[in-house]
This record gives C-alpha cells, structure tokens and sequence, in this order.
C-alpha cells in the first residue's frame, strides 16, 4: 500500500501536494515537547529533509511529555537533537535528517535558514524566537510560532512580507506569556500546540497560503477556553524587524545574551564568546587529576564537584545545574576551562 496513501486522499495535499512536500526542507529550533512531536509528524508526512537544532540533552523529567525519548536517552544523557535524529530515521528512511547540537545563534540559524522552506518554533525561550523572527524576514522565509505551558498553548503563522510579524505583535497580543513559566505542563497542551502548528506548516509546504490562518489561536484546554486574535491590520511599517526599513535588532551581537537562567530550572547555560572546540579526552583527564568526576559520551562531558554539576558540550557551552546565579556558574566554567 502506498506509503501515504491517507495523505493523498486529502484533497488539500493530494498528489500535486505530496510532490510539493517531497521536496521540502524543514528547520526545527528546539528538540523538545514541541520539536518531538512536530518532527515526527513532519517525517511521518513525508518532507525531503529536516533540520533539528537544539543544545539540551535528555533528562528523566522531559520523558512525561516529550515523545520521541525513552529512559535509555535520558540514562545516556544524549543531546536531544541526536536522540531525535536516531529515532526519526527509523520512522522514515527516506527524509534526510540533520542533528546540530548547539545553540541557536544568529551565525548558527542564518546559513540554514538561507537552505530552510519553512521554520518551526519549538523553543523554550523568547530570545531565539526572536532572532527566528529576524532571520525570517532577512531572508523571506515562513516561520511557524508556537508555545504552550499548564494547559495552555497559542499557533501563529508568519509569512514574511504578507503578515505582521512577531515584533509588530509585541505590545498588541500576549506573545511573551508563554516563554518560561515554572507551573508545568501537561502533554495534551504539547500536543494541541503542536497539531495547531503542523496544520500551518502543511499549508505552506503544500503552497496553500490562502488556507493558512490570519491571526494568532490561544487556547486552554483545562479551562475548555480557545480565541483567535486577528492581526493582519498589526502590520507596522516602521517595525524594525520587517517594516520598510528594517535593521533586524534582533540579530546584532549586542542583543544575544551568553549567560541564561534555563526556563524553569535551577540551570545557568554559560556560552563562550567564541565557539571551540574541545578535546574531550585530554580535558576529561585533567578535570579527574583536579579532583572532579567525570563521565559522558561522544557529545558531552558530565562533570561533578564543588557542589555542584556542570554539563559541558564540545562547542564550548555549558549547563551548570543546581543553580540560578549568574555570576557563580560564570566563576565555575572559568575555573573548568581555565
């Protein structure tokens, strides 16, 4: 039986749309909650090539919700973007599946989205949803924003030059709620959030662009609440971001922040203020002669010590757990790395 034999049966997709979609690279930001469940959908539907950016890896607790992991994962403490990608060729042989661990920059997400059809917001932050937005109208590629946390969840469609886009909406609709918010989430938010956002996606990976929503859907599923914000009359021409003289604040260095307090966690990420290289080996052995304990995998280093435990990437970025102050994760990654 042909493989997407349902699919083609859909008259909005069809043939001349599943050909459309076999044709189709996809950049996801973010291998979380969202980026789980909208790139198995994606590779399920059949798109040419997908790429999962994300700097996190596998814990225990994202396994509630997030539905491409399994406690091996979580146990090997795998980045996410590599689980992801180890799991999705075994959904579909036939998408060429991208893994790159690190995080979204503005010098990391030009070049791929210079290669993007499409970009999907998956991320956990308002900061990179940002430079998404930037880099979306630079370059006129469509962008699909989404967010949930509790029970809540909101979709947004942006089609550079047709719609407002994130920055015109910024003072208007309430975007930046759902950014970082320690009161947790239940999956079937996850999951709302995700179909509203895959259903934009197909539109404009089929090149149904008249299908594609106008405006912004928020919903609450504990509540049983669901709106929509029409925002097409938003669009500012002095928007900075895709107005007639843009200048795309978002992506000047001065804006990307190189030290972050992680969305809802006792976790500080410190990135240097140029990407590197690491040897992993020849750091782990000092570390241990230094008195630290070490283990990982070919992607990160687990350290542990001065009461504390830091996760460190080969590019350089790390993750000190088991705080929220700035200035002491700073002091730690320096005296780890020298």
């Amino acid at each position: 039986m042909e493989r997407y034999s349902r699919q083609l049966l859909f008259p909005q997709v069809g043939q001349t749309g599943q050909e459309k979609l076999g044709k189709k690279h996809v950049l996801i930001i973010g291998a979380g909650a969202l980026g789980s469940a909208l790139s198995e959908m994606l590779v399920r539907a059949g798109i040419q090539s997908l790429t999962i950016v994300d700097r996190d890896y596998v814990e225990y607790s994202n396994l509630q919700r997030q539905q491409l992991y399994t406690e091996q994962d979580a146990e090997e403490r795998l980045p996410k973007a590599e689980a992801a990608r180890r799991r999705l060729e075994r959904v579909n042989q036939s998408v060429r599946i991208e893994s790159i661990v690190t995080d979204a920059t503005p010098e990391v997400m030009e070049p791929l989205v210079k290669e993007a059809d499409l970009i999907l917001d998956a991320t956990d932050n308002f900061e990179t949803r940002m430079i998404i937005n930037d880099l979306s109208q630079k370059h006129r590629t469509p962008w699909v924003y989404g967010a949930c946390v509790g029970s809540t969840g909101m979709c947004l469609a942006i089609l550079p030059g047709k719609t407002p886009c994130l920055n015109c909406l910024l003072k208007a609709v309430p975007v930046q709620g759902l950014t970082c918010d320690t009161g947790g989430i239940i999956s079937p938010a996850v999951q709302m959030a995700a179909a509203h956002q895959m259903a934009e996606a197909l539109k404009i990976l089929v090149e149904d662009y008249g299908a594609v929503r106008e405006g912004l859907v928020f919903f609450d599923l504990w509540k049983n609440d669901y709106q929509q914000f029409k925002t097409r009359k938003m669009k500012k021409d002095s928007c900075l971001s895709c107005g007639s003289n843009p200048e795309y604040p978002f992506l000047k260095r001065d804006n990307v922040t190189k030290t972050a307090v992680l969305c809802g966690r006792d976790t500080v990420q410190v990135r240097p203020p140029q990407r590197m290289k690491l040897n992993f080996s020849i750091l782990a052995r000092q570390l241990i002669q230094g008195g630290y304990q070490v283990d990982g995998n070919a992607f990160l280093l687990n350290i542990q010590g001065e009461g504390k435990r830091m996760v460190l990437f080969e590019d350089g970025r790390a993750l000190i757990h088991e705080t929220k102050d700035i200035q002491e994760a700073k002091s730690l990654y320096q005296r780890i790395l020298g």
